[in-house]
């Protein structure tokens, strides 16, 4: 699409099972790019074959492969969304339209969970903890640093993000902030993801995403 008004970055790690319903809800204007780092599935198969770009990133990483499909994106704005079907696709243009429209320059899906088991507790309150320390650091109030956000291609690459794992969206916000943009968020329906997370879903992902974090923020 190559008129797309907006690109949608999803990094993927073996997501096969979960692509199709993904690339499948994709609003009007928004085109998919889908960067693969390091699928052992047929991932990026199934994604070229419904349509999407696909582009791999070697180095592993969140953050090193949401970076690489910010590089390469052409749209004006971009938008990031994970590819396990956590998110709803459709949903996007809550986030989207603001940017579009300049209202905001960089706007966050806060997660709504639709049933119990779609976040566990320990994860909630995790993610309440980080929010507290965004407003201490920056001033900026959010409930939720979401894995669903979009800004504008350009203005994010001026940002100069470093953080190439799990640290990335959190980098973006406060270097945001710093930079004084104006930041806002807006519900987001949260399902049960297709998978096991890559960040959070084992001890040692999770005590990485915690140093990822404390660095981004003592920076």
């Amino acid at each position: 699409m190559a008129d797309a008004e907006v690109d949608l970055i999803l990094p993927c790690l073996n997501e096969a099972a979960a692509l199709p319903w993904v690339l499948g809800r994709l609003p009007d204007g928004v085109r998919a790019v889908v960067v693969d780092n390091g699928s052992t599935d047929d991932s990026a198969e199934i994604a070229a074959g419904l349509g999407a770009t696909v582009i791999r990133c070697e180095l592993r990483g969140y953050g090193a492969a949401c970076h690489a499909g910010l590089e390469a994106a052409t749209a004006g704005v971009v938008a990031f969304l994970d590819a396990d079907a956590s998110l709803d696709p459709g949903q996007l243009v809550r986030v989207t339209a603001p940017v579009l429209a300049g209202r905001a320059e960089l706007m966050l899906g806060r997660r709504r969970p639709v049933s119990r088991g779609a976040w566990p507790w320990h994860l909630r309150l995790a993610n309440a903890e980080l929010s507290r320390r965004i407003r201490r650091r920056t001033g900026v109030r959010l409930h939720d640093l979401g894995p669903m956000r979009a800004a504008g291609r350009q203005a994010l690459l001026d940002l100069g993000l470093a953080d190439r794992r799990s640290g990335y969206p959190l980098e973006t916000v406060v270097k945001a902030a710093d930079a004084g943009w104006r930041i806002a968020e807006t519900d987001v329906d949260y399902l049960p993801r297709s998978g096991r997370s890559k960040v959070t879903g084992t001890p040692l992902g999770a005590v990485r995403a915690v140093k990822d974090m404390t660095k981004v923020l003592s920076a």
